[in-house]
């Protein structure tokens, strides 16, 4: 373990949740407190930032401000999908890093994203290994997908949970407001694992939600969606179904019909029109009157449903990432070690081998979904209800939420 003292780096990466900034927030505040960090820098766009040379000097940021990103969504340093190549087969953009490391005199980098994200961080810390350059690199984990191996859960996952079940709730009461039924269904965030989807769930544990849901864990077989629907619609007069983004035939390929429309940076399907998809083919086979809803960036963004479990979580993910880097530890990311049991919900951060979370999908487990594979057990429900819990108490201004105002100025290389 090596005790170093240099500037630090701070990168988010991938799609932004509604307390990324918890933990962006948790590192820089942490770092700033640091006897052994002398620059806290703020990458623009993660780690395209460092390759062009973009850094902010979070010093120069109002502490006022700093203490509102708890509360604001979106990634307040900017984001951006870019992936690395095997440096074995192409090393420029690491000898670029390199490069920006030593300008800056740069000992500590924090990545805060989700698989793809810890895939880059991995390979950069491997880099710095290599080549002899002392840096103490940690993963700082985030997504709403939820699908990070290596934690209990990921940050950004409650809130979304929480956005999605209240949603659900929402949709419930307004489906059944008039003397004809309706068919709602409502297209979920998730591209192979279900963990999104699954948080409708709540909703009916709760007593108001779908009466279906899919996951991608489960191969989709559109003839016994619409008798499932068709049972359900004749036994109540109205049916609210929930389903994944990515669910899928037994071949593997996507029942949305965006699925080749476009792919991420990192090859990924970019997925939707599902539920306007899946409600014409019910309309047209039942004669019902159907609707289709696309949560879409809705899920991520929305920081006024953010649960305070999960924004505490997050921030306290990046105050333990600087602990462990200024400690001496590097390779590692943080992740939650929860307990669920009589005494109630505990968690506490811990670390894992950044190999272990980067590019390793952890899906929903086959026995927390029921047999027909249209909803989950009380299982699913035990794991992610406590995920949820409590307030964010975020500041309004007139009625409107007063987010952070970063100055975002660029810092220079030390003389």
């Amino acid at each position: 373990m090596e005790h170093l003292k240099g500037a630090c780096i701070i990168g988010q990466s991938g799609g932004p949740t509604a307390v990324i900034n918890a933990s962006a927030q948790g590192v820089i505040q942490t770092a700033l407190a640091s006897p052994q960090i002398t620059r806290v820098l703020g990458a623009a766009h993660g780690i395209k930032g460092v390759l062009a040379d973009q850094l902010y000097d979070m010093c120069q940021e109002d502490p006022e401000e700093l203490d509102l990103l708890q509360f604001t969504p979106s990634s307040a340093l900017g984001s951006c999908r870019y992936k690395l190549a095997d440096p074995d087969q192409d090393d420029t953009d690491y000898k670029r890093i390199l490069e920006i490391f030593q300008k800056y005199d740069v000992r500590y980098f924090f990545y805060n994203g989700g698989n793809d994200s810890m895939d880059t961080c991995n390979k950069i810390s491997k880099y710095m290994q290599q080549v002899g350059y002392p840096c103490n690199i940690i993963g700082v984990p985030k997504t709403i997908d939820n699908d990070l191996s290596g934690t209990d859960h990921s940050p950004g996952y409650g809130s979304a949970a929480k956005y999605i079940a209240t949603s659900c709730m929402e949709l419930y009461q307004d489906a059944r407001v008039y003397d004809t039924g309706t068919v709602v269904i409502v297209e979920i965030m998730g591209r192979h694992a279900g963990w999104l989807a699954g948080a409708a769930a709540l909703a009916s544990w709760a007593g108001s939600g779908p009466d279906l849901v899919y996951l991608p864990e489960v191969d989709f077989s559109m003839e016994d969606f619409l008798a499932d629907v068709k049972r359900i619609y004749q036994s109540t007069g109205n049916c609210l179904v929930a389903v994944s983004e990515g669910i899928h035939y037994a071949d593997g390929t996507f029942v949305s019909e965006a699925k080749t429309s476009a792919t991420d940076g990192f090859g990924h399907a970019q997925l939707g029109g599902l539920a306007a998809m899946l409600a014409e083919i019910v309309k047209e086979n039942l004669n019902v009157k159907v609707r289709g809803i696309e949560l879409s960036l809705l899920q991520r963004c929305g920081s006024h449903l953010a649960a305070r479990t999960d924004v505490e979580e997050a921030y306290e993910a990046g105050k333990a990432a600087v602990e462990a880097a200024v400690s001496g530890l590097t390779d590692q990311m943080v992740a939650l070690d929860c307990t669920r049991d009589a005494d109630g919900y505990h968690c506490q951060t811990k670390l894992v081998p950044l190999t272990l979370a980067a590019n390793t999908e952890r899906k929903v487990p086959r026995d927390w979904i029921n047999d027909a594979g249209n909803g989950v057990k009380q299982a699913f429900v035990d794991y992610a209800l406590p995920l949820i819990q409590g307030e964010a108490l975020r500041p309004l201004v007139k009625g409107l939420p007063r987010f952070a105002s970063l100055r975002k100025v660029l810092t220079t290389a030390i003389d």
